[in-house]
């Protein structure tokens, strides 16, 4: 019998995503506020997001994994395009909104295919197959707002995604 390889780095950069997720809307909803268009939406977002990360933080105390050192970056880092999005206008928020939800089913997706080909940790590929679900449903939901309306969205939802790529890399190693 083969022994399961280490899941640490995926677990993770994985509660990592979830707790800059987190801060992407406390930024977003500190700007907006309660009347702002969308923010019904981005909070219903944010809770789910925080539930989530409570999962990962869970599923890390189990299993011993240690958080990301970028963590206090990445609050930050995460408040502060959130607020930064928002202050734009709400077509930017959404914008920010899809361009990381994107990324993060890709990210998601190709876990998931690591996973199921290894089949060495379902608990695992559970919570990342539902997440994945609902960070799907949040693009959707953030690109039937107007996401594609935002000033200069090609531009802005690349460097978005390229950054969120970076901080993927970044949370696997550090």
């Amino acid at each position: 019998m083969s022994i399961a390889p280490d899941r640490s780095s995926m677990i993770r950069v994985d509660q990592a995503g979830e707790f800059g997720a987190t801060r992407i809307y406390a930024g977003q909803l500190a700007v907006m506020g309660d009347r702002g268009p969308h923010s019904a939406e981005i909070r219903a977002m944010a809770g789910q997001e925080a539930d989530h990360r409570a999962q990962f933080d869970a599923l890390m105390a189990r299993r011993g994994v240690r958080p990301t050192a970028l963590q206090p970056f990445w609050n930050v880092a995460g408040f502060a395009l959130g607020a930064g999005s928002a202050l734009i206008g709400p077509e930017a928020a959404m914008a920010c909104t899809a361009a990381i939800e994107e990324e993060i089913d890709r990210h998601y997706t190709a876990q998931l295919d690591e996973l199921e080909a290894s089949g060495d940790d379902p608990e695992l590929a559970g919570m990342i197959a539902r997440f994945r679900d609902d960070e799907r449903e949040h693009r959707d939901a953030a690109l039937a707002a107007g996401a594609e309306k935002a000033p200069a969205y090609a531009l802005f939802s690349a460097a978005v995604r390229l950054g969120c790529r970076a901080a993927i890399r970044l949370s696997e190693k550090i």
